[in-house]
């Protein structure tokens, strides 16, 4: 997508063939800066920080940061150890043991002489399958969009609601849930999002909002308390989401404030959807709300809040009395009842296992 008229992804690999730049989204939305990541050790950490964030997109640097690793040791000792470092980097997100997985099945066999190569080039390929899967289910979300575009009254957009990131900047292009809003807005259809803040971090206001106002898509910020209002009153066509894990039943994790955003949607009629990369099922896992772990991050992310003053420095403040506790949970389970359907690369399927086993074989094998 594109940043100022010029095109980025969020991750990449540098000209001098081995470093890895991306986005420091922690800096967004008030400053724009790229860093370069020479090591796993470096990769694991944009992970842990939060540089880089969202499902997909944290698949694909722990998949770089495995080629890094393996430049300094080709062994299968140093390739375990990369894999246990980089899978400890975030608990929830599938993607992450997926890609991993992934960097380790073709390595393993590998001999060592190869296994450089063959790393940057599995990584790479990871990256492209990302970019296409979310083109999949932009053009399969589209329809949708297209759907309800249809029924309106000429010159009413199609009003979307969406919960945390999961833009371009979540992914390594297009991303998921925004997929089909960006089709549909260069297609020229009316389109606008209500974006959901998304406290305690703000993904929605310093990201979503971020990319979209940089694409010319049509927005705007609520508070997270909003979305209910929104949709009582008939000014949400419809709500798209992204997600970090979908469990073999449909229940699907994703970031906290999502399942109070499903049961609004389900009171007042309004479809609900969750745009998912088939590599974010996890064919494991029987009953998300039960056996999904849910991240809980430091109580800072609650309890400090960062912008920019109006003379222009960005600074951080607290908002809440000193020594008073605080829980920060990072992502909540919506269960599959509340989900209308999930816009995957393979069509719209429904939020049970039957129909994503149908739909990949190839991941449901062995589960």
């Amino acid at each position: 997508m594109k940043v100022d008229g010029r095109h980025f992804r969020s991750i990449w690999l540098e000209p001098d063939g081995w470093t890895v730049g991306a986005i420091d989204q922690r800096r967004l939305p008030h400053e724009f800066a790229i860093v370069r990541l020479e090591t796993a050790d470096a990769a694991a950490d944009a992970i842990r920080s939060m540089l880089v964030r969202g499902a997909p997109l944290i698949g694909a640097t722990a998949a770089y940061g495995m080629a890094l690793a393996v430049r300094d040791d080709r062994s299968d000792a140093g390739i375990d150890r990369a894999y246990e470092f980089l899978i400890a980097a975030r608990p929830t997100a599938i993607n992450l043991k997926w890609a991993l997985d992934e960097m380790k099945r073709v390595l393993k066999p590998a001999p060592p002489s190869e296994r450089v190569q063959i790393a940057y080039a599995r990584a790479a390929e990871i990256a492209e399958e990302d970019v296409a899967i979310n083109q999949g289910i932009g053009r399969h979300g589209l329809a949708l969009i297209e759907q309800i575009a249809a029924s309106k009254p000429p010159g009413e957009p199609v009003n979307v609601l969406t919960h945390c990131n999961a833009g371009w900047l979540a992914t390594v292009d297009w991303g998921t849930a925004t997929a089909p809003i960006y089709l549909a807005h260069d297609r020229g259809l009316k389109v606008h999002v209500w974006v959901d803040e998304t406290r305690p971090r703000n993904q929605g206001a310093s990201l979503t909002a971020w990319e979209l106002g940089h694409h010319g898509v049509p927005h705007t910020v609520i508070p997270d308390n909003t979305g209910g209002h929104l949709m009582q009153h008939r000014m949400v066509d419809l709500a798209i989401v992204g997600t970090d894990r979908v469990a073999a039943n449909g229940d699907v994790c994703n970031k906290i404030g999502t399942y109070l955003k499903a049961l609004a949607a389900h009171d007042n009629g309004v479809p609900f959807y969750v745009a998912l990369p088939s590599p974010t099922i996890d064919f494991s896992i029987d009953d998300g709300i039960r056996q999904i772990p849910i991240e809980q991050r430091s109580a800072d992310e609650v309890a400090v809040m960062t912008g920019r003053t109006a003379d222009g420095r960005v600074e951080s403040v607290r908002i809440v009395p000193d020594g008073t506790p605080t829980a920060n949970y990072a992502f909540d389970v919506t269960p599959a009842r509340l989900v209308t359907g999930l816009i995957t690369e393979r069509g719209l399927l429904r939020p049970e296992r039957a129909a994503l086993a149908s739909a990949f074989p190839e991941r449901s094998t062995g589960h």
